[in-house]
């Protein structure tokens, strides 16, 4: 059985991304699933004073960990003025600071949700671009427009939007 871990680029409770991410690793066959939450990571803001002064947080390696230990990575990105939320990118950051090549050729699907009509395509451009140089191997991206109203009961309910999300998790699934 493969496992995958799967979560969203927030630090909010009521993270609409990782209930996005959580709904799409429930669509992976025969998978153990690991939920990771941003705020189970906490970290001090990058610096590289504060480096020099103290090293690399465990958290920061303790995260990487879950990545390395994993077959996959679905991950949903928030995003706050177009680009990464604080949290993803404070952790991103000390995370690159451990392992250059990050996401170890991990198969990883990309996603992204917002309340508005973009569904996140900002983001999702950006990490498309800068993950792969982190060794990220990027099988699909989808993108989740206006959650409030197509996301309801822990799934999507816009039907061709659900298919699409179906699409690119079968491309996935088939990378594990």
């Amino acid at each position: 059985m493969k496992h995958i871990i799967a979560f969203g680029g927030s630090n909010s409770k009521n993270s609409i991304n990782k209930q996005l991410a959580i709904y799409a690793a429930s669509l992976v066959d025969d998978a153990k699933v690991t939920i990771l939450d941003l705020n189970d990571f906490e970290l001090p803001i990058y610096g590289i004073d504060f480096e020099i002064e103290h090293g690399i947080p465990d958290t920061a390696f303790q995260f990487i960990d879950h990545i390395k230990s994993s077959d996959g990575i679905i991950i949903s990105l928030a995003e706050h003025n177009g680009a990464y939320s604080t949290a993803f990118k404070n952790l991103f950051d000390w995370m690159s600071r451990a392992e250059q090549k990050t996401f170890f050729k991990k198969p990883m699907l990309l996603m992204a949700t917002s309340p508005g009509a973009r569904g996140g395509q900002s983001v999702l451009g950006m990490a498309n671009d800068r993950f792969p140089r982190h060794d990220a191997e990027i099988t699909g991206m989808f993108s989740l427009p206006s959650f409030g109203t197509n996301f309801q009961d822990g799934k999507i309910i816009n039907e061709d939007l659900n298919n699409q999300l179906l699409n690119q998790v079968k491309q996935f699934q088939d990378k594990l």
